[in-house]
């Protein structure tokens, strides 16, 4: 079941579009961390506080709002296909739902983080709730891959001073993106590539979607994505292992 509304997201389109266009030059201390420079090769663990890499093009692709029985098996069979590894942010409600999906994504030897339980703006909830959308998600991830998230990825982006400071309260660093390619809006498969293919950097975190509604237009193009980025020498990495 999507935990976003279709109103809900276009209500909150202009502020994904907008976080993503700035996330590289957010400077709000370590409570929002993207990779400054390349991690280890494909298959390795970089980023937030992994390891660097000793050269050589990084990216890290991420999926959001999963696990979906109908996607998220899909983008599992792709990322094997190419030998890519990626991180996967994921809803508590979606991950008690279904459970074996995130056994089968950190069994595959992705990173499984938490995107919150139920995908609220956390600006608008209290220190309190805050903790308890955090760490009902922790438990719910642990339950099934028996490790504890270190990274959270706020609902939307969107941080303040609460969420920071009850994230690193938590344990936790605030990991935002740096190519938005808005495929939660379906805007086609083709637009989906070349959005992400015409912004890649070495060290780009990539904001995709597994879950939260209909992604077959980002399972279409992800193929492409990893073939012609695999092409133009790139490797890929995990955040927050």
């Amino acid at each position: 079941m999507s935990v976003r509304p279709a109103r809900r997201r276009r209500t909150v389109g202009g502020l994904r579009t907008a976080i993503g266009a700035l996330a590289v030059a957010l400077t709000a201390g370590a409570a929002v961390t993207l990779p400054a420079a390349p991690a280890e090769a494909a298959g390795g663990t970089g980023g937030p506080g992994g390891p660097g890499g000793k050269g050589g093009k990084v990216v890290y692709l991420t999926f959001d709002d999963g696990p979906s029985p109908a996607y998220t098996p899909k983008v599992l069979s792709t990322l094997a296909r190419y030998g890519v590894r990626a991180t996967f942010f994921e809803i508590g409600q979606n991950v008690a739902a279904h459970p074996s999906l995130t056994g089968q994504v950190a069994q595959q030897g992705h990173s499984v983080q938490n995107h919150s339980w139920s995908h609220p703006d956390l600006r608008r909830l209290s220190a309190g709730a805050v903790d308890s959308q955090v760490s009902a998600t922790d438990r719910a991830i642990r339950a099934r891959t028996g490790r504890t998230p270190t990274c959270l990825r706020p609902p939307y982006g969107a941080v303040d001073g609460t969420v920071r400071s009850r994230a690193a309260a938590l344990g936790k660093q605030v990991v935002l993106w740096s190519v938005d390619p808005a495929d939660w809006s379906r805007p086609g498969a083709a637009a989906i590539r070349s959005r992400v293919l015409d912004h890649v950097r070495p060290g780009s975190v990539v904001l995709l979607h597994d879950g939260g509604g209909d992604r077959s237009q980002t399972v279409a193009a992800l193929p492409t994505i990893i073939a012609t980025l695999k092409a133009r020498g790139y490797t890929f990495a995990t955040l927050c292992g």
